[in-house]
């Protein structure tokens, strides 16, 4: 309900109030019946005040009676009544409000909290992407979310970085991905500096018409922002055809957004092995632990010169150790508990974002951070795209993909697979589950079982058929084409006495005691009782065990969310 269909700003319990301090021109939520009155942002009825008092005349007010009490008031419809009036803790009522939710909850909740959500909204901008990423966001799905830095200045105080005059190039990219269990997610650094073909991009112009940008080969991935008008989508549509990934969002943000959103939570811990005076960035830190915020911490963010080979992948290693402690303490109970930070942070976030149209309303961006907290940060994993120097070059300034490393990571975060051991073990299982997999186990020359297609990609019946009869030793085996209908999850359907051969093969294939389905056996193409193996949409492709159990890449800069790392 908006702001207009809760009744006048006096039917309302003052403890329930955002209001406007004059003094600070900022939003503060009302935590105690004697804090002045104000209304919200938005449009308001003028006229009278009557709850509680008596009016003589049309704009004077009249003290009520201090020796009789007024009768109760009846409840504003779609309210609760009011309760008999109680003493409570400012704690414990800030607690109430936040309940250890985001910024967005808590403004939500406030009195007037749909036109404060509008006012937000209107802080964000939006870019159309078209079909470079998805058309809405779902919460019951994994999602992949473009977080772009560029190098555009806006604010002040930010004429030392960047290219002056720069359209706003794609500095600092990360693909986000959340797991659909969101139990992790993995944050991957894109090189500035990594040797990417573009491809071609239709970009949706100011008057509404289309213009397709034609692809570039062999150039850096930071010219697929601004560089011949490309726009965020481009750089969407480089990451897709560079790693295999498609980004359903993306959020991008300048210079002047480390600088406000560091302010906002009064700060962030970082950590340097050895002190710091860097005269290009004008970073000056002691060694061990410090505190910045606003212009300090885009300069932390910023210099290329005070740590390791004063490189850029040593920059993303620094970067990626300054958005978790950024996380830690956006979540932290210090900036949840306090309806001031979080106002701040509210307001800071979203003017500093451009993102796609699909997300661009704050009731979505509410629905996304609220996934986003799902996930632990100790199961966040930071890494970069493994890469090489670019042999193109005798003077090293650019690299390209690692070949030998870089297809198996990418393919594990297409496939919804963690870097962390929250998906390398298999979950606990009701114990009638797990005994299924429990007990002796045929060879697997003995294992009869036909393949059936129930949702994979078109042909991995007949790939994971292959692979049975060449690697696993499973020569009874057969493929026998499209299931019925398709299953979401893959699963292994046996006879009673069938129970060794199922066990033999969910060990093959890394199958739970939940994928397998003990009930009939059905008669092979020799009329002998075989198994069915029906594989699902979760299929990962032929001998990719299907309970994560893979074997973890060797990743370039690793380190979860949770952890506090110094820079060197």
């Amino acid at each position: 309900m908006d702001a207009q269909g809760r009744g006048r700003a006096d039917d309302v319990d003052p403890a329930d109030q955002w209001v406007l301090n004059p003094r600070t021109g900022e939003y503060e939520l009302r935590l105690s019946p004697s804090a002045p009155e104000s209304s919200v942002p938005g449009p308001r009825t003028e006229g009278p005040r009557t709850a509680g008092r008596r009016t003589s005349a049309p704009g004077r007010e009249v003290p009520p009676q201090r020796r009789r009490r007024p009768e109760p008031e009846p409840p504003v419809p779609g309210r609760r009544g009011r309760r008999p009036e109680k003493k409570k803790s400012r704690a414990k009522k800030v607690l109430l409000w936040t309940g250890g939710t985001t910024a967005f909850v808590v403004l939500v909740a406030g009195v007037g909290g749909y036109v404060y959500l509008k006012h937000l909204e209107g802080n964000v901008s939006t870019t159309d992407v078209g079909t470079a990423g998805s058309s809405s966001f779902k919460k019951d799905e994994a999602f992949n979310i473009l977080i772009i830095g560029t190098d555009k200045r806006t604010g002040e105080g930010n004429e030392g970085y960047g290219d002056k005059g720069s359209a706003g190039h794609a500095d600092t990219n990360i693909l986000l991905h959340v797991a659909e269990d969101r139990s992790n997610a993995t944050a991957l650094s894109i090189p500035r500096d990594l040797i990417v073909d573009i491809p071609d991009c239709e970009t949706v112009q100011e008057d509404g018409t289309k213009k397709v940008i034609p692809g570039s080969s062999g150039v850096r991935f930071n010219q697929s922002l601004g560089d011949l008008g490309r726009d965020a989508g481009c750089t969407m549509r480089t990451v897709a055809e560079t790693t295999g990934i498609k980004p359903d969002h993306f959020m991008m943000a300048d210079f002047n957004a480390v600088k406000t959103l560091t302010t906002a939570v009064d700060g962030v811990e970082v950590c340097v092995e050895h002190a710091v005076d860097d005269p290009k960035s004008h970073l000056k830190l002691p060694a061990g632990e410090s505190t910045v915020e606003g212009e300090q911490a885009l300069a932390f963010v910023r210099t290329r010169h005070a740590f390791g080979n004063e490189g850029d992948l040593d920059r993303i290693k620094v970067q990626q150790q300054f958005l978790g402690s950024l996380m830690r303490k956006m979540s932290s109970s210090d900036t949840l508990t306090s309806p001031t930070k979080l106002v701040k942070l509210a307001e800071a976030a979203t003017k500093a974002l451009t993102v796609d149209k699909a997300i661009g309303n704050v009731g979505t961006l509410k629905d996304l951070a609220l996934e986003l907290k799902k996930v632990p940060p100790k199961n966040i994993t930071f890494t970069t795209v493994p890469v090489i120097d670019n042999p193109a070059e005798k003077v090293k300034a650019t690299v390209v993909v690692n070949e030998a490393k870089g297809p198996q990571v990418f393919d594990m975060i297409k496939n919804d697979v963690s870097f962390t051991e929250v998906e390398q073990k298999k979950k606990k299982e009701k114990a009638a589950v797990a005994a299924r997999l429990k007990g002796e186990k045929s060879e697997p020359g003995e294992v009869r079982v036909r393949v059936m297609n129930g949702g994979a990609p078109a042909g991995s019946a007949q790939q994971e058929l292959a692979y049975l009869q060449t690697q696993a030793g499973v020569t009874k085996s057969e493929n026998a084409g499209n299931a019925p209908a398709e299953v979401a999850k893959t699963t292994l359907e046996y006879g009673p006495d069938q129970a060794d051969q199922a066990r033999a093969l969910a060990e093959i294939l890394g199958l739970t005691g939940a994928a397998m389905k003990p009930g009939e056996s059905v008669t092979n193409s020799q009329g002998l009782p075989t198994m069915t193996l029906t594989l699902g949409k979760d299929f990962k492709g032929a001998g990719v065990k299907l309970d994560g159990t893979v074997e973890k890449p060797e990743l370039d800069n690793e380190s979860t969310a949770d952890q506090k790392q110094c820079a060197s």
